[in-house]
């Protein structure tokens, strides 16, 4: 999760409930310790969250196996995103329906032979591209989420208006197609990840 000045804050939950709204596999990040290559699941629950990990790490692999295996139906909904314990220092990801609690399956035979980064292009694809499709259903969602970015940006509503009419001719959030509206909300979810 990112503060108002745009730094990290930890959750400590093990597990987090919300729509997933993008995912950014193999993001050059710099950490603390010099560049890092990152995964980052983008969620909306009670505010928008990211779920940052290590894109060799196993929690990121198994992340990828099941957002490979869910339906397009599936992410339409809320999902449980959760930490499960491995052995010593590791953590895999195990995404869970919040209404049944069932987990879904995913299968680590050959792991070692799987192409992680055409695996993570096709979950991108997959998940960054469903919501052209759902917004239509969603507007809503998606403009609750861009309030919840501009005040994040502190941006005023002049500022947002001008933003629209400079780049889309359009006075209003309600009055961009679908996928503008997509397009508008990854570019300021992009805005927060800056340093």
């Amino acid at each position: 999760m990112l503060s108002d000045d745009a730094k990290p804050i930890p959750i400590y939950d093990r597990a987090l409930t919300g729509v997933i709204t993008g995912i950014e596999v193999n993001k050059e990040v710099e950490t603390s310790y010099g560049k890092a290559i990152k995964t980052d699941l983008h969620i909306l629950a009670d505010k928008p969250y990211i779920i940052r990990s290590g894109s060799e790490s196993y929690f990121s692999k198994s992340l990828l196996l099941a957002l490979d295996v869910i339906t397009w139906e599936q992410l339409r909904h809320p999902l449980t995103i959760a930490v499960s314990p491995g052995e010593k220092t590791i953590v895999f990801c195990t995404i869970y329906n919040p209404v049944t609690y069932r987990s879904v399956d995913i299968s680590w035979d050959g792991h070692k032979e799987i192409d992680w980064q055409g695996l993570g292009q096709k979950v991108s694809l997959k998940i960054n591209g469903i919501h052209v499709n759902q917004v239509s259903e969603n507007r809503d969602v998606f403009i609750a989420q861009t309030d919840t970015y501009l005040s994040q940006l502190n941006w005023s509503p002049e500022q947002g208006r001008e933003f629209l009419l400079q780049k889309y001719g359009k006075k209003s959030r309600q009055q961009l197609s679908d996928s503008e509206l997509v397009e508008f909300t990854s570019f300021l979810r992009s805005q927060l990840s800056q340093p």
